[in-house]
């Protein structure tokens, strides 16, 4: 997942994302409770990804109180 496709969604799409990936990183790390992971990069792929994609909500979060700031000065 590129961080350029993320950055199209909006924040609902977005936390929707997350929410999904949680739960196939939950999935994968039950998977490897039971040894039937056989790929273990998987687990810090998911990881990764539900990283970049809470960095990018907050981007977003951070960029609309600011432009909301912005409009409250003028």
């Amino acid at each position: 997942m590129k961080a350029s496709e993320l950055r199209a969604k909006d924040i609902a799409a977005l936390e929707k994302e997350v929410a999904d990936l949680l739960k196939a990183h939950f999935g994968l790390r039950m998977q490897k409770a039971t040894q039937q992971l056989t790929n273990h990069s998987q687990l810090g792929n998911v990881k990764r990804d539900v990283a970049r994609v809470k960095t990018i909500i907050a981007e977003k979060k951070r960029a609309a109180a600011q432009a909301a700031a912005t409009e409250a000065a003028k």
